[in-house]
């Protein structure tokens, strides 16, 4: 795979730098924060290679690519100076109170995630090793690698200071600084020591927040407002020195005397309630949880639920989430397998092959889900009945996941009691019983593929027949005077590949850009080297001036029009000045894109070698 050419496309899809505030990204997902959503069209970043789908969460504009998102997170951010952590503000308007709540919790697990999946498989290894006979848990390897694992757990609370800094737009230091101050070895100690414990006279509440979640969200949602309060009122002269000192202070004391108590508390309760759903109603509980992971995961939202079972997790193993991760996983490898089997297309075969490897050996489902489930509906219905069935079952036996990894056919050891080989019996029946009935299930509902029939290729006697009015045909003038060449040999993958669209590409031979049509301009690019117009008709048109002028920042660009102003055919659009395009060492070939090709029966570019402005280029039918 070239990464380079994906995350260009990739970049250029969702509107280059002028159109991205930020970007982070998961184990699966790039996660764009756009200026502008409505700027980019869906079905065409679907269509770039490697990319499996879209989803809209929460403000976040997420590109779903699989297991080797990071080489293309890479790649991005080569591309344009956005950060990691720039936010936009929102409004009560833009995003109501769950969305914000399920933006801010996601924010702050996902960096974290491929932390805590590395720790949990070492510590599943480690579960494995010692029954093996292969390593003594009494040995120093032993202790040492146990500390491998445990460590990006004990320490989340520092991990999760600085990922909620960044999100609050608190000082990630001193958030950092708070959380160490919360796991100090000595509080540590004095915790253990069991004596009542007080802090100038306050009393401190005797609580563990190692591996805890809640206390540090808590606590640097408060740092913000000690941070604004601390600017208003302390000296400029003196904050440099006070304004750390006093942060540090005042936190310190709210995080062990007050807020560090009421977190810990509102994680038993969560525990509780987890364990009381689980004790009155689990086989419910799970078969609800297996059957809808997938329709989570499209959401982008199952690792919103970390914070819930790591609470849990604490005073027990986790019964709910990831064993429901476990049945799911399978199932939407099972499905895709059968798939693979059943098609008849090579290439769902192929892709269909490639996302069951990822779905049942590193239980990355993101591929399965986007790229053949989702796509195929009838399989997802029957990895979604086989997870209901199969989390019956696991609540009904009370399956549970004894480390932090996602739950695959190589983790399975995660579900590994050493004290009752029960549970991992039962997990390795929910394998077994997921796959075999999601397969079963799949090749009897069968699913419709769409079948495309092949498009003969338009010749010169089509076009006549267009052009002498052939019924519901719809024109495209050329906005500029020049010679055209085939839109594959532009020296643009996006362009040459049609992710865009059908259309042409001229080399112009005079500075002026004329409207194509009757319609109404829809978008300017802030840069002026593009702009957007829908026709009377329902064309949707981009007019892009030069390849990648976005990078003169309008200089040789000069609008003669407004966003969304009505357009006559021929009135002029822009004036460029070529020379200084040229001059800057940028390509100045000019693209007519229909951006909305897949409406039309066919585009039809014309097979002139030259044309003058508004002679027709594009036929729609």
């Amino acid at each position: 795979m070239n990464y380079q050419k994906t995350a260009k496309s990739i970049y250029e899809a969702v509107g280059g730098e002028t159109n991205i505030n930020s970007l982070t990204h998961c184990m699966t997902r790039l996660r764009f924060r756009l200026k502008d959503e409505g700027q980019v069209d869906d079905q065409v970043v679907k269509t770039i290679p490697g990319v499996v789908g879209v989803n809209h969460q929460s403000r976040q504009y997420q590109v779903i690519i699989g297991n080797d998102v990071a080489s293309y997170y890479q790649e991005l951010i080569k591309l344009g100076h956005f950060s990691e952590d720039k936010e936009e503000e929102e409004t009560a308007e833009k995003m109501n109170l769950f969305n914000r709540f399920a933006n801010f919790i996601s924010s702050c697990m996902s960096p974290l995630i491929p932390a805590l999946i590395g720790g949990g498989m070492i510590k599943v290894i480690l579960i494995l090793l010692p029954l093996l006979g292969w390593l003594s848990d009494k040995s120093q390897t032993y202790v040492l690698l146990s500390n491998f694992g445990d460590a990006p757990f004990y320490f989340l609370p520092m991990m999760l200071a600085f990922t909620s800094a960044k999100y609050f737009k608190v000082n990630p230091m001193l958030a950092i600084t708070v959380a160490g101050i919360m796991i100090h070895p000595n509080f540590v100690a004095m915790v253990s020591a069991g004596k009542s414990v007080s802090l100038m006279g306050l009393p401190v509440t005797l609580a563990t927040y190692s591996s805890s979640v809640i206390p540090i969200l808590m606590m640097v949602w408060l740092m913000q407002y000690i941070e604004r309060g601390i600017d208003k009122i302390c000296p400029a002269s003196m904050k440099s020195i006070l304004k750390p000192l006093l942060i540090i202070f005042i936190s310190g004391v709210l995080a062990l005397v007050v807020v560090g108590p009421i977190g810990t508390y509102a994680g038993k309760f969560l525990s509780d309630i987890i364990l009381f759903i689980q004790g009155k109603a689990g086989w419910l509980a799970m078969g609800l949880m297996a059957a809808f992971m997938p329709l989570i995961v499209m959401t982008g939202m199952h690792w919103a639920f970390a914070p819930i079972f790591l609470a849990a997790s604490i005073s027990s193993p986790d019964t709910l989430i990831l064993p429901a991760m476990l049945a799911a996983n399978i199932a939407q490898g099972a499905a895709s397998i059968a798939v693979a089997v059943k098609t008849k297309n090579k290439t769902t075969r192929q892709v269909a092959s490639a996302a069951s490897i990822s779905a049942l050996l590193a239980g990355v489902t993101e591929p399965a889900l986007y790229g053949v489930t989702l796509k195929l509906k009838k399989p997802l219905y029957a990895a979604m009945i086989s997870g209901g069935v199969t989390g019956i079952f696991m609540g009904i036996v009370n399956l549970k996941s004894f480390a932090f990894a996602v739950p695959s056919v190589i983790a399975m050891p995660q579900f590994v009691n050493p004290s009752d080989g029960k549970n991992l019996i039962n997990a390795v029946i929910v394998l077994v019983v997921s796959f075999v009935l999601t397969f079963i299930l799949t090749y009897v509902l069968g699913f419709d593929e769409e079948t495309t029939a092949p498009v003969p290729v338009p010749t010169m006697k089509d076009n006549d027949l267009i052009e002498s009015g052939a019924k519901d045909t719809k024109k495209v003038a050329s906005p500029i005077s020049g010679e055209l060449i085939n839109l594959e040999s532009v020296n643009d993958e996006t362009f040459a590949q049609k992710m865009l669209g059908e259309g042409v590409a001229i080399i112009p031979q005079d500075n002026q850009v004329y409207a194509p049509f009757d319609g109404k301009v829809t978008t300017i690019f802030p840069t002026k080297h593009a702009i957007g117009l829908t026709s009377n008709s329902g064309i949707e048109l981009l007019v892009h001036v030069g390849l990648d002028t976005v990078g003169l920042k309008g200089k040789p660009f000069t609008m003669h029009v407004s966003d969304q102003q009505v357009i006559k055919k021929g009135q002029p659009l822009m004036t460029v000045d070529f020379k200084a395009i040229k001059a800057a060492g940028y390509d100045p070939t000019t693209l007519v894109i229909v951006t909305n090709t897949n409406e039309f029966v066919e585009v039809v570019p014309t097979e002139k070698t030259t044309v003058s402005n508004q002679d027709t280029v594009i036929y729609t039918v």
